[in-house]
């Protein structure tokens, strides 16, 4: 006996989706990536469509669909456009609009992601002369360094409070993330001295944002961005995303030896599958210096061919 299906449209069907979505009070940004991905599939499937009539045949035809565009679409944003819609389906099929069916990503190849070298990290984290700068270059130059310090997101650092900072403990706490996890993180020892001064040049009340504009209101995203555009580029350094301080901070704290839970916990990842996906994307880097670290390569008295190395010992 087949499972019966209950006849609705997929806008119909989506809109019903987005209305309990919003009422499980998830991100807005996440409203809007599914938003998205309806208005890409609608340009392939029409909107008025019965859901049970999309069945794994027209994934499948999607896909292809995709594939054959101009300019043509990555693997990457085809999976991206499909890990959205295998959530509406799937919310289609736990309703019984459409007959259950599996749908499996592409494969695709990860892109590599880029990382500010250590070259410009030395020309954005040179301080400039207090005295003769503008709020503007400084606070610049303060975010730069606390970026790097703690792998922070762009929304999160735009939601920060000057009572987020705990010097005292040398924590940080961070109540805008994207899994609305609220999570403390540690406050480095050179951060927090750039910060202390930050603040006495500043001022301001315990409520206000930390980083704000020349007027002491909350720079917001778009601000941020165009900030430190303008900055990156006057220092020379013509990357001007501020997501890959993100991937610079984890770059650098796994080649300086840190471990991936606490990497997965600094950076707020639900998942170590996303972490160890650093390491994956970093591995050539760790080949640097690795008979130095290797501790068979240190180990004192080891028989290696019938003679013992001495290499270690005093």
């Amino acid at each position: 006996m087949q499972n019966q299906v209950t006849k609705m449209t997929f806008d119909s069907a989506f809109e019903q989706m987005q209305r309990i979505k919003r009422s499980q009070n998830l991100a807005e940004q996440t409203i809007i990536y599914y938003e998205n991905t309806r208005k890409a599939f609608i340009d392939f499937w029409p909107s008025d469509n019965l859901c049970e009539d999309i069945t794994k045949e027209t994934i499948e035809d999607y896909v292809h669909y995709l594939k054959s565009k101009t300019p043509p679409i990555s693997s990457i944003t085809i999976n991206s456009y499909l890990r959205g819609l295998r959530t509406i389906l799937y919310f289609f099929m736990d309703n019984g609009y459409t007959k259950p069916f599996k749908i499996s990503l592409i494969r695709a190849e990860k892109a590599v992601k880029k990382t500010y070298t250590d070259e410009e990290l030395n020309a954005l984290l040179k301080k400039p002369h207090v005295k003769d700068c503008d709020f503007a270059e400084y606070r610049n130059w303060v975010i730069s360094n606390y970026l790097l310090a703690t792998g922070n997101r762009l929304s999160t650092i735009s939601h920060i409070k000057i009572r987020d900072i705990d010097f005292h403990n040398n924590e940080i706490l961070l109540t805008k993330v994207k899994n609305r996890r609220q999570h403390i993180i540690p406050l480095s020892a050179r951060l927090a001295k750039i910060l202390i001064d930050y603040l006495q040049y500043r001022k301001g009340e315990k409520d206000d944002y930390l980083f704000c504009n020349r007027y002491g209101e909350q720079l917001n995203k778009s601000a941020f961005t165009s900030a430190i555009k303008r900055y990156n580029r006057s220092r020379g350094v013509e990357k001007t995303s501020i997501h890959l301080y993100r991937h610079t901070f984890a770059k650098n704290w796994i080649l300086n030896g840190g471990d991936i839970f606490r990497l997965q916990s600094i950076l707020g990842h639900s998942s170590i599958d996303i972490v160890k996906e650093y390491v994956e994307m970093f591995g050539s880097d760790l080949k640097n210096n690795f008979d130095k670290f290797n501790p068979l390569d240190n180990l004192k008295g080891a028989n290696i061919n019938g003679k013992t190395s001495m290499k270690m010992e005093k």
